[in-house]
């Protein structure tokens, strides 16, 4: 019974692998056993997601910053700004589309329930349909 609770405090849910600390803080806000901590230790040491994701060794080399691009709207970046007020249409969130070579953005606004399908027209609408795909020349 002990191993479901560590294991659903530790990476249960929306939860994703949190440190000892975080972890013995969820459990202790709504259970209690004997050498709670050494037992919470004892799984997160054993974790082998952690264990591969939160690596102590450094990485090979210096940082390199991402190349430049040549042309525009060859080499973009997209992310969510979530949390907003409702407009009257209902939509909560802005979908961002930068073209990383002129700094030109697209601020699209959509729903933050919005799933794939819905974000790939909202970006072919609103960024294909005025710039269009174009492939890096190799």
């Amino acid at each position: 019974m002990r191993d479901i609770l560590l294991r659903e405090a530790h990476q249960g849910g929306l939860m994703g692998h949190f440190v000892v600390t975080k972890t013995l803080q969820t459990l202790k806000k709504h259970l209690f056993w004997p050498k709670m901590r050494r037992d919470v230790e004892r799984f997160c040491e054993c974790c082998v997601t952690c264990k591969k994701a939160k690596s102590k060794v450094s990485p090979q080399g210096m940082y390199l910053p991402l190349p430049i691009p040549d042309f525009p709207w060859t080499d973009i970046s997209m992310d969510f700004v979530l949390g907003l007020p409702r407009t009257k249409t209902g939509r909560d969130s802005i979908f961002v589309v930068v073209d990383r070579f002129s700094k030109m953005a697209h601020f699209i606004a959509c729903h933050k329930t919005d799933d794939v399908v819905n974000v790939a027209n909202l970006f072919f609408r609103d960024v294909v349909r005025l710039h269009g795909i174009r492939l890096q020349p190799s």
